[in-house]
């Protein structure tokens, strides 16, 4: 993560949605086995859980701001 999406939850979110569509690119090769798919896809799951985390951040940090 740069450090831009560090300080920025949508630039972070951003970021994750582009590893997010390399990982559904890599998936759709026909060459991926089962165990490798399997990865892939715990890691399409980290991703956007880690996705969804930021947008509960930017979500906090605008109601922390609108006090």
């Amino acid at each position: 993560m740069s450090g831009d999406a560090a300080a920025d939850p949508a630039a972070e979110v951003r970021e994750l949605a582009e590893r997010l569509r390399g990982v559904a690119e890599r998936l759709r090769d026909p060459e991926v086995g089962d165990e490798q798919a399997a990865e892939l896809a715990r890691e399409a799951a980290e991703l956007v859980s880690r996705a969804g985390n930021e947008i509960d951040r930017a979500f906090r940090e605008a109601d922390s701001d609108g006090d």
